[in-house]
């Protein structure tokens, strides 16, 4: 007796034919422009070993403010201590960049993306040059940029791709834990790559708070529609 052969359901295709299975997720799917982040810090650590001595000019000292110089609050970002010190903010780079270049899409996210990466680490070296008001000890490295980016992911993460209000819960506790971390490693001075050098964690805050303060207008502007903000219970305003 003649019979039809047994299907799976959901398995046929809506036009009738069969293409095959469905294309392998990626594994490693990062955003290019976290991942050109990223790489370019190892990349310029690389030129600065074989520099000499010029890369010192680059770095960033408190009482360059009082003397009209500024433009250590950019390059010293573009210099750091050693491989690991560098390793280390290229890894979160990479890690709580993501999120941030995939809410920010196209040319124009992508400019959002670098700009708040670098606004960040500029907010971060001067709030640190301003509470170190004339000393001449030099700071370098992209940590203040990076905890900009980790400010910001804090509140992209557990949203489903959402900016969280910073009244949520977990931005709050997030936020708490992250800056309980930052000060008990600059108090007790131990960090890779920082045997006998200061750590700026007083940098590393003022670059958190700015990147946890300005995800929200920027997602407001910058992200798509679909993409900028979480769902808040019982309130009709957007979240700061």
């Amino acid at each position: 007796m003649a019979g039809s052969l047994p299907h799976l359901r959901g398995m046929e295709p809506s036009d009738g034919r069969f293409d095959g299975p469905p294309p392998r997720e990626r594994i490693f799917n990062a955003p290019i422009a976290a991942l050109l982040l990223a790489v370019s810090m190892p990349a310029l650590y690389w030129l600065q070993e074989r520099s000499h001595t010029y890369w010192l000019g680059l770095a960033f000292r408190p009482a360059d403010l009082a003397e009209g110089r500024y433009t250590g609050l950019v390059t010293s970002m573009l210099v750091h201590g050693g491989w690991a010190h560098v390793l280390m903010n290229a890894v979160g780079a990479l890690t709580f960049g993501a999120p941030l270049a995939r809410l920010f899409r196209g040319g124009i996210g992508l400019m959002v993306f670098l700009s708040l990466y670098i606004v960040s680490g500029v907010v971060a070296t001067l709030g640190y040059g301003v509470l170190h008001w004339g000393s001449v000890d030099p700071l370098v490295g992209a940590s203040g940029g990076v905890f900009g980016l980790i400010g910001a992911a804090t509140r992209l993460l557990g949203g489903r791709g959402r900016v969280l209000p910073l009244t949520d819960g977990g931005v709050i506790r997030s936020a708490i834990a992250w800056m309980g971390v930052n000060a008990a490693i600059g108090l007790i001075g131990f960090a890779p790559g920082a045997e006998g050098a200061r750590i700026a964690w007083e940098a590393h805050a003022f670059g958190f708070l700015f990147g946890i303060l300005a995800i929200g207008p920027l997602a407001r502007v910058f992200a798509r529609p679909d993409e900028r903000f979480d769902s808040i219970p019982d309130r009709s305003d957007p979240p700061l």
